[in-house]
């Protein structure tokens, strides 16, 4: 075997075309040399980082890249830099372009190029025919930005990445019907119907966490160790009065300062409070919504475990989804929709 620092070259026929991968051991799933041909490449562009991944012919991963080159760091003339650099491994000998599909922030208003959103309710099927397709000088890729799906008729809405994990819930559990879980810097709420997606809300429940401990009042009570182990307690106590007094949220927040100021209250118990509270809250507004089948959650683990924890306090079932596995069945039932 060769040494991890040793780089390799080889080639493989695609579609009558040779596709040069010139990588280290390390181009696969880290330590995974790579030895299968790429017949095109899924992006996933996000605000902070983009991930692309090889595709074979046969659907599975040749390799795996990341960059932390996402939107919010790029100006426009910025992108096809940064998706060449990720790609500059990959090689066709023929003068043929390698088709990319890209799901996410790219096609947002200050992103490369605007993808127009879809309008819901609408059949995710669909979402390759609104594609856009940015121009590259490099010859070697040819890249289409899927559009995300909005929501007019005086209940305004908009997402961009999660429609392609929609997608991707729907192929990998072709008879599901029910209300779909997105936790996240703004979570998504959105009731799925096979491919089709009818109605869907936003919580900017992530991003108010972090307003709030850096630009409130209460961040004089989240400095210091956030993740002590008083943090447990203080999400299920938070959690409890978000889902039992939903309305009484903005004189509940204060009880982080107060509680710190009175009770001794220490910063890993306050982080914990104001977690709970804001997602126990944001639960609790779609709890009319919940049924009794269980409520998938796609996001971070981490993430996905506190919403499935808060769930199960009103005795609803949380049911944590792979979110590589989500997006890379996305990208490629949008791209075999097209077909």
């Amino acid at each position: 075997m060769l040494p991890a620092t040793e780089n390799k070259e080889s080639c493989w026929l695609k579609r009558g075309a040779i596709i040069r991968v010139a990588a280290d051991v390390r181009t696969g799933r880290q330590g995974e040399f790579v030895d299968n041909a790429v017949d095109w490449v899924a992006v996933d562009w996000g605000t902070s980082n983009l991930r692309a991944w090889g595709i074979g012919a046969d659907g599975s991963v040749v390799f795996e890249k990341s960059s932390p080159k996402g939107m919010g760091k790029l100006a426009r003339d910025e992108f096809a830099p940064a998706l060449v650099e990720v790609l500059d491994h990959l090689t066709p000998e023929t003068g043929t372009r390698l088709d990319v599909l890209i799901c996410g922030m790219a096609g947002a208003k200050q992103g490369w190029l605007e993808a127009p959103y879809v309008e819901a309710p609408t059949d995710l099927r669909g979402l390759f025919s609104g594609a856009v397709r940015p121009v590259v000088d490099d010859g070697r890729f040819a890249p289409a930005i899927l559009p995300g799906v909005c929501q007019k008729a005086g209940d305004d809405n908009v997402m961009r990445g999660e429609e392609t994990q929609l997608l991707g819930l729907a192929a990998l559990n072709p008879d599901f019907s029910g209300l779909v879980c997105m936790p996240g810097t703004h979570s998504k709420w959105a009731q799925l119907s096979g491919t089709r997606i009818e109605h869907f809300s936003t919580a900017m429940t992530g991003e108010m966490f972090e307003v709030l401990r850096t630009n409130s009042v209460l961040r004089h009570s989240l400095t210091g160790d956030l993740d002590g182990p008083a943090r447990a307690e203080g999400f299920a106590a938070g959690a409890a009065d978000g889902l039992e007094h939903p309305e009484r949220l903005l004189g509940m927040l204060f009880r982080v300062r107060a509680g710190s100021l009175l009770s001794g209250r220490q910063p890993d118990w306050c982080a914990g409070y104001l977690s709970g509270l804001l997602i126990g809250t944001e639960v609790a507004s779609n709890r009319h919504l919940i049924g009794d089948a269980p409520v998938p959650l796609v996001g971070s683990p981490a993430l996905c475990r506190l919403y499935q924890d808060v769930l199960g306090m009103i005795g609803a079932d949380g049911a944590p989804q792979d979110a590589t596995e989500i997006v890379l069945a996305g990208l490629k039932a949008a791209r075999s929709f097209a077909a």
